[in-house]
C-alpha cells in the first residue's frame, strides 16, 4: 500500500512517529527521571563466586533498616516459576541469596540510602563466608555422570528434556548423502539504552503499591509482584514509563524489583533502584547459548529427506518468571526446520542448569540460534552435492503455491512465497556478477558471499502458550477508544512501547477506522490503572494483536460516530463516510467536535435509539489462528574476510522481507535494521564468557563488544506484502524478524570467502581468533588428507 485512503494517514502511511518529539528534545520521562520526596537508593550486594553454601552473614550493629538479607524481608516469597510440561523441574528463585548461591551477581544483600554511591558503600560492611562448591559451566558438564548439582533435590541438571520423531530412521536409511555438524553459539548480554530500573512507593490516598518499572509487560509484572508480596492485585499498580529498549529482557519478573517492592510496602517510603551497566553484564540479561549436534540427509540433487538434530541450551541456575527456563529449548525444538520443506525430523532437546545469570528471551527467542544450525546445514548439503548453496535453499524452501501450509511440527504457515524472496536477495546481492568476478579483491582478502531463509512465529497466542505449560496463557488483548467532547480520539491498551513505535501504529490504525486525523489521536499505553489488560509487548505480537482490538473497538466507536451523523445530517447512516478528518454526507459535513458535543453536552440533538454505549467502546481481539502468523525474509550478505588477521568486513547487505500489511513502512524498516544490527553483533562480536570457576570474563564495556556504526553496513531493504487470511487487515509481527538471520548469512559468507583455504566457521561470533582457528584447522587436515594420498 502506498498509504491510506483516510487521510493519507492511516494504514500503510510513512507518518512521522508521534513519540520522536519527545525523544529528540530530551523530554522522554524513563524510570531514572522520576523524582519524590524522600526517595532512597538500593544497591545490592552480590555474590563473587558462582556457586557456594553461604556459611554466614553479618552487618554491622544500627544497620536495621540500611541492610537486609534474605531473613530480613518478612514475607517476601521467592519468585517460582512452575510449568505444566511432564518432566518440568521448579526452582525458587530467591529475592535474595538464602543458604546458596549459584552465579557470580546474585543478590545477598540488599543496602538503603540516601544516594546509590552511599547505599554501595554499606555493601562494603557486610561480612559473608561462602564455602565454595564445584561450578557447573557447560551444558556438557552439567549433564557429566556425577556432576555438582544445583539444585540437589534434582537428581541431575536438567530443568527439562523433550523429544520428538516423526518416524526418521525408515526415512533415510537409503539416503545418498548424509552431513553432520557441530554448531554454537556464545552466550550474550542485551544491552538495551536503558537497563532494568523500579521506583516503589506506597500510594497512601488509594492503599496501593504504585511500581514504576522499565517493562514490556505491565500487566503480568502486577500478577508477579502481587503474588510474591501476598497481595490482592487490586493494591498493586504497575506503571511503565518511557522504556528504553527492552529485546525480551524486560519481559521479566526481577528479583531486584520485588525486594524494592517490599521495600515500600514494608516502609510506606519510596525507593529506587536503576541497573548499571556492570550489573547488567554480570548478572542479567543472559541469552542465546546453544549447542547443536545435526546429522541431515538428502539425495543426490540436495533435497531434504531427514534430519536429526540434539540441541543442549545452557539455561543458567534459575527458571526465570513467567516464560521459565525451557522456553528457548522448546522453541528450538519446534523451529529448527524453519522455512524448509521437511518430511522426516527427529530432535532431542535438553535445557540445562549451570552457574551462570538466568536465560532470558532475547530478540527472536532461540530462532536466531535455530537459523544459524539450519542455513549451515543447508550450505553442507550444497557442498556436498556440488551446487550453488541458494539454488539448493530454493528447492528445499516450502513454495508460495503450497500456502497455507502445516509443517511436520504443527506449525502453521499462513501466507508468503519463500522462494521468491529468495531469489529477490539473490538479484539484488548480484550473485551472479560476483562468482564472474575474482575471488579476492585488491587488499588480498578473501570475498563470499551468504544467504539464511527463515520464518518468524508472531503474534502467537493461546494453544501454544498452553502446549508448552506456562503460568499465563495469552488470550484476547483489549483496547479502549472514545472520542472525546472536543473531537479528538483517545487511545487506550495494555500492549507497551518499548522503541518499536506502537503509539504511532496504533494510532494509524485508529485513524484508518475512524476517520479522526492522527494529530488529534492520543495513545496511552503502559499503566494497569487505566489501560485494559494485555500481556504485553513480546513475540512481536504488539500490532497483531493491539491493532486488531484497537480496529475492532474504533469500529465500534465508528458506528456510532456515523450514527449521530446521520440524525444530524438527516440521511441514512450507510451515507456517512469519513474523509480529510470531517464527516460527510454528499456535500455536507460536520467535525468530530460536533458530533462529540451533541452526546456529552446536547443529548436533545440525539436521535432516540441512540447507542447508551456512548462515543466509546472495549474490545478484544486474537487472530483466527492460535499458532501465530509467519512473516519471514531472506538476508543475502557479501563480505570479505582478511586470512592474516582474521578480521571481517561486512561490503554489502540486503534483506528481502514479508510480514504482511506494513501499519507504517518506516517503522517496519527500522525495526528491520535494528533487529540486523543486533544481528552483527550475535554474528562477529558478542560474547559472555566465563572462566572454569564461573567468573565472568566480560564484566565492562572494554570485554564486551557491541558493533558500532563502522561495523554496521548500510541495510538495504526490500518489502514483499503477502496478507495473512488470519488478522484483522492482514497484519503479521515484524519486531524480532531482522536478528535471526544476520549470523547465519555472515558466517556462510565467511565460509564462502575461506572456500580456497578449505576452512569452515562453525561457531559464533565469528570473531578474529575463530576464522584464524578455522584457516589453522583447515591447513592441518588438508596436510593430514595430502600425507594419506602420498
Amino acid at each position: 500500500m502506498s498509504g491510506s485512503s483516510v487521510n493519507g494517514e492511516g494504514i500503510g502511511a510513512r507518518a512521522l512517529r508521534k513519540e520522536d518529539a519527545r525523544h529528540l528534545h530530551g523530554r522522554g520521562q524513563f524510570v531514572g527521571d522520576l523524582a519524590m520526596a524522600g526517595l532512597q537508593d538500593v544497591a545490592f550486594l552480590r555474590s563473587p563466586v558462582a556457586h557456594a553454601v553461604i556459611l554466614s552473614r553479618s552487618k554491622p550493629s544500627r544497620s536495621d533498616g540500611a541492610i537486609f538479607f534474605h531473613d530480613d524481608l518478612t514475607g517476601a516469597l521467592p519468585i517460582v516459576t512452575r510449568s505444566s510440561i511432564p518432566g518440568y523441574k521448579v526452582s525458587d528463585y530467591p529475592v535474595l541469596a538464602r543458604e546458596r548461591v549459584r552465579f557470580v551477581g546474585e543478590p545477598v544483600a540488599m543496602c538503603v540510602a540516601a544516594s546509590r554511591a552511599l547505599a554501595e558503600d554499606l555493601t562494603e560492611t557486610i561480612d559473608v563466608q561462602y564455602d565454595e562448591l564445584p561450578a557447573i559451566m557447560s551444558c556438557d558438564s552439567g549433564r557429566a555422570a556425577g556432576a555438582a548439582l544445583l539444585h540437589p533435590q534434582w537428581g541431575d541438571n536438567l530443568f527439562l528434556e523433550t523429544s520428538f520423531d516423526s518416524g526418521l530412521d525408515p526415512a533415510v536409511a537409503d539416503a545418498p548423502i548424509k552431513v553432520e555438524l557441530d554448531i554454537s553459539t556464545a552466550r550474550q548480554t542485551m544491552h538495551p539504552l536503558e537497563g532494568k530500573g523500579v521506583v516503589a512507593h506506597w500510594d497512601h490516598r488509594a492503599a496501593q503499591l504504585v511500581v514504576h518499572t522499565s517493562t514490556q509487560v505491565p500487566h503480568l509484572i502486577r500478577a508477579g509482584l502481587a503474588e510474591c508480596l501476598g497481595l490482592p492485585q487490586a493494591m498493586v499498580r504497575i506503571i511503565a514509563p518511557d522504556v528504553g529498549g527492552g529485546f525480551g529482557y524486560k519481559c521479566l519478573l526481577q528479583p531486584e524489583e520485588v525486594a524494592v517492592a517490599w521495600l515500600a510496602l514494608s516502609y510506606k517510603t519510596p525507593f529506587r533502584w536503576i541497573e548499571d551497566r556492570r550489573e547488567h553484564l554480570v548478572a542479567g540479561a543472559n541469552a542465546r547459548q546453544h549447542q547443536y549436534h545435526i546429522k541431515a540427509y538428502a539425495d543426490q540433487q540436495g533435497r531434504l529427506l531427514g534430519m536429526d538434530a540434539e540441541v543442549s541450551v545452557d539455561v543458567g541456575a534459575y527458571s526465570v518468571w513467567p516464560f521459565t527456563a525451557c522456553l528457548e529449548a522448546a522453541q528450538a525444538g519446534g523451529n529448527l526446520p524453519g522455512p524448509y520443506h521437511l518430511t522426516a525430523y527427529r530432535v532431542q532437546t535438553y535445557s540445562v542448569a549451570t552457574n551462570k545469570p538466568p536465560f532470558a528471551p532475547y530478540r527472536g527467542v532461540a530462532r536466531p540460534g535455530v537459523c544459524f544450525a539450519m542455513e549451515q546445514v543447508i550450505d553442507a548439503i550444497a557442498k556436498a552435492v556440488g551446487r550453488e548453496a541458494w539454488e539448493v535453499r530454493a528447492e528445499n524452501l516450502v513454495p508460495g503455491s503450497a500456502m497455507p501450509y502445516t509443517n511436520i511440527t504443527n506449525k502453521h504457515y499462513d501466507s508468503g512465497d519463500y522462494p521468491a524472496a529468495l531469489l529477490s536477495a539473490k538479484e539484488m546481492i548480484g550473485l551472479d556478477a560476483f562468482r564472474a568476478g575474482a575471488r579476492r579483491d585488491a587488499r588480498g582478502r578473501y570475498l563470499g558471499i551468504g544467504f539464511a531463509s527463515y520464518t518468524e512465529q508472531s503474534a502467537h497466542g493461546t494453544k501454544v502458550f498452553a502446549a508448552w505449560g506456562l503460568p499465563f496463557v495469552p488470550g484476547y488483548d483489549q483496547a479502549f477508544v472514545k472520542l472525546t467532547p472536543d473531537g479528538a480520539l483517545e487511545v487506550r491498551s495494555g500492549i507497551h512501547t518499548i522503541g518499536q513505535g506502537l503509539e504511532t501504529t496504533l494510532a494509524q490504525v485508529a485513524c484508518e477506522v475512524t476517520g479522526v486525523p492522527l494529530r488529534d489521536i492520543r495513545v496511552t499505553l503502559g499503566d494497569t490503572a487505566t489501560t485494559p489488560f494485555s500481556t504485553g509487548a513480546y513475540a512481536s505480537r504488539g500490532i497483531v494483536m493491539a491493532g486488531g482490538a484497537v480496529g475492532r473497538a474504533g469500529e465500534v466507536v465508528a458506528s456510532r460516530i456515523k450514527a449521530i451523523a446521520a440524525h444530524l445530517l438527516q440521511v441514512a447512516p450507510d451515507a456517512v463516510t469519513f474523509r480529510d478528518g470531517r464527516i460527510y454526507a454528499g456535500n455536507a459535513s460536520l467535525s468530530y467536535a460536533d458530533v462529540g458535543r451533541a452526546w456529552y453536552f446536547r443529548p436533545e440533538q440525539l436521535p432516540e435509539d441512540v447507542d447508551r454505549g456512548g462515543l466509546e467502546a472495549t474490545e478484544g481481539y486474537k487472530p483466527d489462528v492460535d499458532g501465530g502468523l509467519f512473516s519471514y525474509a531472506s538476508h543475502a550478505v557479501q563480505v570479505a574476510v582478511d586470512a592474516e588477521t582474521g578480521l571481517v568486513e561486512i561490503l554489502d547487505y540486503v534483506i528481502v522481507e514479508d510480514c504482511g500489511r506494513m501499519v507504517n513502512p518506516m517503522i517496519v524498516e527500522g525495526q528491520t535494521y535494528g533487529g540486523a544490527a543486533q544481528g552483527v553483533g550475535t554474528a562477529l562480536f558478542e560474547e559472555s564468557p566465563y572462566d572454569a570457576n564461573g567468573q565472568p570474563l566480560a564484566s565492562t564495556l572494554i570485554d564486551y563488544l557491541l558493533p558500532g556504526p563502522v561495523e554496521l553496513p548500510k541495510f538495504r531493504i526490500a518489502h514483499r506484502e503477502t496478507l495473512s487470511p488470519y488478522t484483522k487487515f492482514g497484519i503479521k509481527g515484524v519486531g524480532e524478524g531482522g536478528a535471526i538471520a544476520p549470523p547465519a548469512a555472515i558466517i556462510n559468507a565467511i565460509n564462502d570467502a575461506l572456500a580456497p583455504l578449505h576452512a569452515q566457521v562453525r561457531d559464533a561470533p565469528a570473531s578474529p581468533k575463530r576464522v584464524l582457528a578455522a584457516i589453522e584447522a583447515a591447513k592441518g587436515h588438508v596436510g593430514a588428507l595430502a600425507g594419506a594420498d602420498a
